[in-house]
């Protein structure tokens, strides 16, 4: 029997999941990966504990808003000088930054504290489908939360790239 007592190394272990974003809903795919981010999805979760797992974006170019936000959701940052604010709308970010837009709705619906800039740091998003070299450390995708039938630790898993997208 074991003399361990608490959670061990093996349950604080991260895990990369993989999402794609196309026609996705903004809001309720940001929701998701916070959670994912915090590690409410873990029965060891702790709001004191950053447990969380990493989340691998794509094709972040193909996400959906609903109602009139693309004509009506503004970008603001500001640089602390005066007259220093600047606005961007969604279309214009879309354009520029597409993964700027998700990492702005995450970061959003993760709790304010000093765990935040960390859990974001987990947060990769790519704008196509090409993740390059951290294909290969996906286990998970949010298709139906298995490993794939063909899973092998050793080969990136680069999922199925689409012939017309680059």
């Amino acid at each position: 029997m074991s003399q361990a007592i608490g959670n061990t190394a093996l349950a604080y272990a991260r895990v990369w999941h993989h999402v794609d974003a196309s026609d996705r809903i903004l809001g309720k795919l940001a929701e998701r990966i916070a959670l994912v981010l915090m590690g409410k999805h873990k029965p060891i979760y702790d709001p004191s504990v950053d447990c969380g797992d990493y989340v691998v974006v794509t094709n972040s170019r193909n996400i959906k808003v609903t109602g009139r936000k693309d004509q009506q959701l503004l970008f603001r940052k500001h640089s602390m000088f005066p007259g220093g604010l600047k606005e961007t709308p969604y279309k214009d970010m879309m354009v520029k930054n597409p993964d700027e837009i998700i990492r702005h709705a995450v970061s959003g619906m993760l709790p304010k504290n000093k765990l935040r800039d960390r859990r974001l740091e987990r947060l990769y998003v790519f704008p196509s489908y090409r993740m390059g070299i951290l294909g290969g450390n996906i286990l998970r995708s949010w298709d139906d939360g298995t490993l794939p039938s063909d899973w092998d630790p050793k080969t990136p898993l680069l999922g199925k790239i689409p012939p017309n997208n680059t």
